[in-house]
């Protein structure tokens, strides 16, 4: 069958914008991100697991962008990284230059506070994904009275944190409306690393609500070594083999079975326990490139190889299945959402 002339041209032409749509949208990628510098704003101060989350990625994700742009990183603390998610939202560009790494609790927090306090939708946010998908734990220091989660519901026992709404403060509180434990929780710490040294000058017994990596990375002696600390609890929707071996026992031991999904829904944020935002209204391209570049970086043998030797856990999900289960959390029962803030609001 011979094709008509014209069907023959439109064919060519058809072929040839195939070929060069795609070169095209590369070339001009590879222009926007040559010579630029991307930032990530981190939202809890420097030496802790987040910033040094931050750090690790920054050497290696430049690598996966096109024209391979310099990265650089800057802390912004406050409010449990509600400072760093506000700036993310309302001020910093929506060009996929700058993206931020904040502590769950910034995305769970708008959903039982007052909303009158926040300017950010968790929603609306540009997901790029999470370094790790997590275990937190509850331990207190050699020194305290309270060795055992038994103790704990019968001792009064001090727990350091940075603010209200970050898993330091909130979880300590579910535990004891769910648990009877008697925690005392201070706050007013920058970050992770200040909170260890309250607990080791004796300003606390100890941290509940962080993850075993940070506990890892910043006190292994805490959980190995010759300052070993008490395990009291680890917490997580699955109960992890590693804290299990450290002497961990997991929560769904404590609580009733009709409190179940409650903690659930709690604990859920830990699926993405180190996540990367852009800012609402980043464009679909950026964003896609960004989150490309960002599981490329994750399976860099360089960047696994760093990783395992500062005992830092790489867990990664992509920028959709955070997206997917923020969206999933924010529209969770009513009744449930309001049990969820009365319990981590006492």
């Amino acid at each position: 069958m011979t094709i008509p002339r014209n069907e023959t041209i439109w064919t060519a032409i058809l072929v040839m914008l195939t070929l060069v749509w795609p070169w095209q949208g590369l070339h001009a990628q590879e222009s926007f991100f040559k010579g630029k510098q991307i930032r990530i704003v981190v939202g809890l101060s420097t030496g802790g697991g987040y910033d040094r989350a931050a750090r690790l990625i920054s050497r290696y994700m430049g690598k996966y962008l096109p024209g391979n742009p310099d990265f650089a990183v800057q802390n912004m603390p406050g409010a449990g990284s509600i400072k760093a998610t506000d700036y993310t939202a309302n001020v910093a560009p929506k060009d996929g230059t700058v993206f931020t790494l904040a502590m769950p609790g910034a995305l769970i927090e708008p959903l039982t506070g007052d909303p009158t306090r926040y300017r950010y939708d968790p929603t609306r946010l540009g997901y790029i994904g999470t370094m790790d998908s997590g275990t937190r734990m509850c331990m207190t220091v050699a020194a305290s009275k309270t060795r055992s989660f038994e103790d704990a519901r019968t001792t009064k026992t001090i727990m350091a944190a940075t603010a209200v709404g970050s898993s330091a403060y909130d979880y300590p509180h579910f535990i004891n409306a769910l648990a009877g434990t008697k925690f005392s929780v201070v706050t007013g710490y920058p970050g992770p690393g200040d909170m260890f040294l309250a607990a080791e000058r004796g300003e606390a017994d100890g941290v509940c609500g962080i993850d075993i990596s940070t506990y890892a990375s910043l006190r292994p002696a805490w959980l190995t070594g010759d300052k070993k600390g008490h395990p009291l609890v680890q917490l997580g929707l699955d109960v992890n083999p590693k804290a299990t071996a450290l002497g961990f026992r997991p929560i769904w031991d404590f609580i009733k079975p009709q409190d179940r999904a409650l903690v659930e829904l709690i604990v859920s944020q830990q699926v993405f326990q180190r996540p990367f935002l852009a800012p609402p209204g980043t464009p679909a391209d950026q964003l896609k490139i960004l989150r490309t570049a960002f599981m490329a970086a994750l399976k860099d043998p360089e960047l696994l190889a760093e990783a395992k030797k500062g005992n830092f856990e790489i867990n990664p999900k992509s920028g959709e299945d955070v997206e997917a289960l923020v969206k999933k959390i924010y529209a969770a029962p009513k009744e449930l959402i309001q049990r969820m803030a009365k319990v981590i609001r006492p």
